[in-house]
């Protein structure tokens, strides 16, 4: 007679069915994403955290990018999965630096940009970090021409590996990786940038901007 084993518990199923939702999402995914595959009544923090604690000494990890969760590979074992890939547009130094402005000062506009840079936003390196998936449109701003406001993005946090925002490097850490230059000026501060949905002094993007051209 074949022994099927102990019955499995309805937790253990649970476990089962977010683990392979996540595996099968290329992806990170909110647990608002997640909870129509487990039904109203789980707890899905509590299966998340469960997953993150079995997971954590494997060569796969779940991790929180955000508000969302993906697995990805351990750490200390990326190198050994690390590929040369080929950019077909690489990003420049404007873009790079222009990304790593975005990220610790947003919500930021074009103009707030450029006067931290010192020079103009080139025509072209919002939409190449809007492309990426790294950069969106957040809002407009308060103020007379209500300029686009611009934020970082899930993707951004995902692809650089960062949990939250809180995660972002220092100065130093930005310099010595080429993501800034000795252009931006020395008493260059590092503010705590914004996670929210909207701030204060933004309004909602206007109908219509989901189809233009970066300002």
């Amino acid at each position: 007679m074949h022994d099927d084993g102990p019955p499995m518990s309805v937790r253990e199923r649970l476990l089962r069915i977010v683990e392979a939702v996540l595996f099968a999402s290329p992806e990170p995914l909110s647990l608002a994403e997640i909870l129509p595959y487990v039904g109203e009544g789980a707890d899905l923090p509590s299966l998340i955290e469960e997953l993150r604690n079995q997971y954590a000494p494997r060569g796969i990890n779940l991790v929180r990018r955000g508000d969302k969760w993906a697995f990805r590979t351990a750490d200390d074992l990326g190198f050994l999965l690390r590929r040369e890939e080929e950019e077909t547009r690489p990003l420049s130094r404007a873009a790079l630096e222009t990304l790593a402005i975005i990220a610790y000062h947003q919500p930021t506009t074009r103009a707030e940009i450029e006067e931290v840079r010192g020079v103009a936003v080139g025509k072209g390196t919002l939409d190449l970090l809007m492309e990426a998936g790294w950069v969106r449109m957040r809002g407009r701003r308060r103020t007379p021409g209500r300029p686009v406001t611009y934020g970082t993005t899930d993707g951004f946090l995902d692809y650089f590996s960062l949990e939250s925002l809180t995660d972002l490097p220092g100065l130093d850490e930005l310099k010595g990786a080429g993501l800034l230059s000795s252009r931006l000026p020395a008493s260059l501060q590092i503010p705590l940038p914004f996670d929210g949905d909207l701030r204060e002094d933004e309004d909602p993007l206007d109908p219509d901007d989901a189809g233009v051209d970066a300002e």
